[in-house]
């Protein structure tokens, strides 16, 4: 018998209470996270801000105010889920490659403390907001041309990426800024990438933006911080070494930014949040196809779709089962109408259906990127603690994913 449970809650209990697929997030894992990137950065006077985009409801947001750290929105919905929240807005910002006239609006109003230029139109636009009285704060995004060894999905520097404004047009735009006094210029910032197990390119990224920063200052533009974006990469699961020693890599950032006169700041989100998810499934069936044994669940790719984008892994364990027989390969899959196979495990050979899995280190990119494809109902999430579980966001009933439908 395999009795698990997740932050002190058995497994059995949150599937009783909530059904299943089901998020659940560790908050003292999250605190913990939190704690450790305030120590190495926060301590060494690097501003640590939360990526919104790896998970954010409204929940999240309230935990969130109550840390020292920055929130980076990159849509009006993520802004209204901190507003809800509580999140102070001059400790928010907005990022985005491609803002719709409303989220400059919303950055032009204040609703956030700057928001980040990412193309040469959003300049004209912005500044058609703003007023020379009341001058917009503003960071630049740059494309340092420097690339991560990542996935190409998750790939966001390099000169084959969308984002930012590339090296060879960088100082003309600085140049442009500095013609508008409707915008203030106060920083600039570039993200490599995402899941970098490599201190290197950040570092270089650093390196990278400084001459810019540099040739602002000389124009009289006010910059003074320069945002080297997330992307630090985490391990594959408990009990593995961390990729990334923070105290190392901040001293190393804090060393090369000794000789300057900016601050700086980073952007992490899953490497703050991921350890601290679950994914709550239970089996539906399991059946061998050729020489292969399925065991599939009532999730997949409607709640997590990394694996099938770009393909991600996470651990996995049977949690709540009466199985005893020893350990054999078996594909994990989902039930949408796609082969959304999840991943190759070892589970019991008597693994039947009932039973329950939870995926782990699934705190980012899962709640946040799930869909209601096969018009499935998004889940429900939970906040763990020490034993206790509340629900933060409630899951969607079938009837639901119609809600919206005119007929």
């Amino acid at each position: 018998m395999i009795d698990g449970a997740i932050g002190g809650v058995p497994a059995r209990e949150l599937a009783a209470t909530y059904g299943t697929p089901l998020v659940v997030i560790d908050t003292e894992e999250v605190d913990l996270e939190i704690d450790r990137f305030m120590r190495a950065f926060g301590a060494r006077g690097i501003a640590v801000g939360y990526a919104g985009k790896a998970f954010l409801v409204t929940a999240m947001a309230e935990l969130l105010a109550a840390t020292p750290l920055r929130l980076d929105v990159c849509s009006l919905g993520e802004l209204i889920t901190g507003e809800r929240g509580g999140f102070p807005a001059g400790r928010m910002y907005f990022h985005g490659v491609a803002k719709t006239a409303a989220e400059l609006q919303a950055i032009a109003d204040r609703r956030v403390a700057f928001g980040v230029i990412d193309n040469a139109e959003e300049i004209e636009r912005l500044a058609l907001l703003a007023s020379t009285q009341a001058p917009v704060d503003v960071m630049l995004r740059i494309n340092t041309g420097i690339e991560a060894h990542t996935h190409e999905f998750i790939r966001t520097g390099g000169e084959n990426t969308k984002f930012g404004i590339p090296e060879r047009d960088a100082h003309d735009t600085i140049r442009r800024i500095a013609a508008l006094p409707q915008l203030r210029l106060i920083g600039l910032h570039s993200h490599v990438g995402s899941q970098i197990v490599d201190v290197e390119p950040l570092v270089a990224n650093l390196a990278a933006l400084i001459p810019y920063a540099d040739a602002a200052r000389a124009l009289g533009l006010p910059v003074e911080e320069l945002n080297l974006g997330g992307g630090i990469g985490i391990e594959n699961g408990p009990g593995d070494p961390r990729p990334i020693d923070l105290e190392a890599f901040a001293q190393r950032l804090a060393t090369r930014a000794a000789a300057t006169p900016y601050r700086l700041a980073i952007e992490p989100g899953r490497a703050l949040v991921a350890r601290a998810g679950s994914l709550l499934y239970r089996v539906i069936t399991v059946k061998r196809q050729g020489s292969r044994r399925f065991v599939v669940v009532d999730g997949g790719m409607t709640d997590n779709p990394r694996p099938l984008l770009y393909g991600a892994h996470h651990p996995a364990d049977l949690i709540a089962s009466d199985a005893a027989g020893k350990p054999a390969p078996a594909t994990l899959a989902g039930r949408s109408c796609e082969n959304d196979e999840i991943g190759e495990y070892e589970l019991p050979e008597d693994v039947r259906a009932g039973d329950l899995i939870a995926m782990r280190y699934t705190g980012a990119y899962t709640f946040s990127m799930s869909s209601n494809y096969n018009r499935f109902g998004k889940p429900a999430v939970v906040f763990v603690r020490d034993g206790t579980h509340r629900r933060v966001v409630r899951g969607e009933s079938e009837e639901e994913t119609s809600r919206f439908d005119l007929a």
